[in-house]
């Protein structure tokens, strides 16, 4: 593999950024720091490779969308396949990628998982012809892979450490997501060693990469201070692809104890902030609206995972007007929501107390509740809405 690698070799300590975090282990119940996030100079992160460059120059003839001109597209795209994850077994130690059309139709498994490895959240390329994912297993760290439309070309992208890296160890690379021009993937990175009675990771945070697994640049430093306190996950890009929102759990030792709650950056680094109320429990992916003015995310009850009670909500990306899509209080499970590239529609995630999720849509509203899959066996969610590929 060729091009330039840009991996902390060492964690820095970055005093200007005073939140800490740390990750869980795959299957470990997880939640992270609390304190307040500073600004950090892209100088500061890129400081092991000045000139290194963090967003690959547009190939000859193309160039990068203005925010303007990503605003005006979204009327225009017409909606693809929803991908989603699905368990292939009872005691959910296998699972999926699978694609369905948005009517319920032409279901269709599109990874070949081992047996007990997890395929798991899939993201689209902006051109719909491309699926990125993170594999897990019970033996090795999760890592990112992509794999075509049709289920052709998978491949491993990575891993990005070179073997014996003094912060290569136990290093875990997932929740991969398309930059709205397809030369980036944004992803959560983990490393350090582990806290053996609370099966934590010492650190975790965002960075992002060429689709190729080259010119990796680090974005946040949450977790330098404060090892072992929380995971920082599922970065999610705005149309413009100037600021990414992200998920940042607390574990019993962070600040607040056992909270969630959405972060923003801007793709640059700079401009960290914390999004939503840490009482809300905002967590996993996040998904802006194709017309950038609104921030789609899931809340989640502390307890168990899938704990009933939650809801979905909207947010404008300065933090103001949130608002539930959903009806509450409830003792329904709500997973994961995704936009429709033309904005009209939301696929997101539902189950039932004691029942199994399956996939629904609705309008961008919250009105119009309509089932997409029906597998009573299997448990569906996770969907991401892709763009139709252009004929």
């Amino acid at each position: 593999m060729t091009g330039t690698r840009q991996l902390p070799i060492t964690p820095k300590t970055r005093t200007r950024a005073r939140a800490g975090a740390g990750l869980l282990l795959a299957g470990a119940m997880l939640t992270g720091c609390g304190a307040e996030p500073g600004e950090i100079p892209l100088s500061e992160i890129r400081a092991e490779t000045p000139s290194a460059t963090p967003t690959p120059e547009p190939a000859a003839g193309l160039s990068a969308p203005t925010a303007g001109a990503v605003v005006a597209a979204a009327s225009t795209r017409h909606n693809g396949q929803i991908a989603g994850r699905v368990f292939l077994d009872a005691t959910r130690t296998t699972s999926a990628v699978f694609t369905v059309a948005p009517d319920g139709t032409g279901e269709h498994q599109l990874t070949q998982p081992p047996a007990r490895t997890r395929d798991d959240h899939p993201d689209w390329s902006p051109d719909g012809a491309t699926l990125a994912f993170d594999r897990t297993d019970d033996e090795s760290a999760g890592r990112i892979w992509t794999i075509g439309a049709d289920g052709a070309d998978a491949r491993q992208v990575g891993p990005l450490c070179e073997t014996g890296a003094p912060d290569c160890t136990n290093e875990q690379e997932i929740t991969p997501a398309f930059s709205p021009d397809g030369r980036q993937i944004a992803f959560s990175r983990a490393w350090g060693a582990t806290d053996p009675t609370a099966g934590q990771i010492q650190y975790s945070d965002v960075y992002v990469m060429s689709p190729d697994g080259t010119n990796v640049q680090r974005l946040t430093f949450l977790t330098n201070d404060k090892p072992y306190s929380g995971l920082v996950t599922n970065p999610s890009w705005s149309p413009d692809g100037k600021q990414l929102v992200f998920s940042y759990q607390t574990s019993a030792t962070g600040q607040p104890a056992n909270g969630r709650a959405l972060y923003l950056v801007n793709a640059d680094g700079t401009g960290l902030r914390r999004l939503t109320p840490w009482e809300l429990r905002a967590g996993d992916r996040a998904n802006w609206s194709p017309d950038g003015s609104q921030i789609i995310f899931t809340t989640y009850p502390a307890g168990p995972e899938n704990t009933p009670g939650g809801g979905i909500y909207t947010v404008h990306p300065d933090g103001t007007a949130i608002g539930a899509l959903t009806p509450g209080p409830s003792d329904v499970f709500y997973g994961v929501a995704s936009y429709s590239p033309d904005g009209a529609s939301i696929a997101y995630a539902q189950a039932p107390l004691n029942g199994t999720a399956e996939l629904y849509t609705m309008k961008n509203d919250g009105s119009n509740a309509t089932p997409v899959t029906s597998t009573p066996d299997r448990w569906e969610t996770r969907p991401a809405w892709g763009t139709a590929v252009a004929p």
